[in-house]
């Protein structure tokens, strides 16, 4: 069995997670992972090859540190050795946003070409894309680099690209997968509510309305105070609710990494009669994405085995939001 080697676009919160959680499950046997082994491969066999980023305090700094400097925020829950894996600079575009850019100085003149190049000389079969919402443009400049390094690519992010049929032809023909778009949590707000949609729905309840009211310390929610880049977010968290739906995110520091959710649903019952459900969960934000991941790239390293190229639809469909 051979490995499975992951690079990373973008180094927050969620690369911290998905980093941690390797370290954690290495030996398979911890409580919270869904699949210690998916599509053929154990955690264990995930290596981190190559990492890039464009903010000056991460560059430089052994992945290993990196997950850690500021402002990252995730929660620690493993101690993670020595990898490495220098952070690169990476491709800037449109990477950095009007909600984010006094958290980060940003840095990013590297070329599509540079990365390429490094994304052949590290080995790496898998990239991830962990750019902030809105950063359509930068998110397929990577896509382009995947490509000419002959790597899958996990899009992770709402920008589109797994939906785009420009770029499902490209990966077909180049005979590599390409998995998107928009991660679920493993346990979030959007699994939440489209599973009280389906139950609702399922048992004769006509929707008429709701919202999912979101607030977090993150830089994904500092990102998303940018209304442009709000409305990629919704756009992703929308599909399949099944009704006409609010959505807002607040940026509130003192939360770090967790996020508060309130969902509510009107609907009509039997005879007309009025039904209305609100919830309120709270859930550490990156640690609740990481599962996922890292099932994805397990998919999408065994997908490469198999010689198998463009869209990986079924995979995306469970691990996606928006497909």
């Amino acid at each position: 069995m051979t490995t499975v080697n992951v690079a990373l676009i973008g180094v927050g919160n969620c690369a911290s997670s998905l980093v941690q959680g390797v370290e954690h499950y290495r030996d398979g046997d911890a409580p919270g992972l869904l699949n210690p082994v998916c599509a053929g491969y154990a955690v264990s066999d995930v290596r981190f090859t190559a990492a890039f980023d464009v903010g000056r305090a991460k560059l430089g700094l052994d992945l290993s540190q990196a997950i850690w400097a500021e402002p990252n925020n995730a929660r620690r829950f493993a101690d993670v050795p020595h990898l490495g894996v220098p952070v690169r600079e990476g491709v800037l575009a449109d990477g950095v946003g009007a909600g984010s850019a006094e958290l980060v100085d940003p840095s990013g003149g590297t070329t599509v070409a540079d990365v390429a190049a490094h994304l052949r000389e590290t080995g790496s079969h898998v990239v991830v894309n962990f750019l902030p919402t809105g950063a359509q443009r930068a998110t397929e400049l990577y896509a382009e680099a995947a490509v000419e390094a002959g790597c899958a690519f996990v899009n992770c992010m709402p920008a589109v690209l797994a939906r785009s049929e420009r770029w499902r032809d490209r990966f077909a023909a180049a005979g590599l997968p390409l998995l998107g778009d928009d991660l679920k949590s493993s346990f979030g707000a959007t699994l939440v509510h489209r599973a009280l949609v389906d139950a609702l729905t399922a048992n004769g309840v006509r929707l008429t309305a709701g919202h999912q009211l979101l607030a977090g310390g993150n830089m994904d929610f500092a990102n998303l105070q940018d209304p442009a880049r709000m409305a990629d977010k919704r756009a992703t968290k929308t599909t399949g609710a099944g009704t006409s739906i609010h959505v807002g995110a607040q940026y509130l520091p003192f939360l770090d990494d967790r996020k508060i959710a309130f969902i509510r649903l009107e609907g009509e019952g039997f005879g007309g009669s009025p039904l209305e459900v609100e919830l309120r969960m709270v859930v550490e934000d990156s640690p609740s994405a990481a599962g996922n991941v890292l099932d994805a790239v397990r998919h999408a390293r065994a997908a490469l085995d198999a010689g198998g190229g463009g869209f990986l639809r079924e995979i995306s469909a469970s691990l996606m939001k928006a497909v």
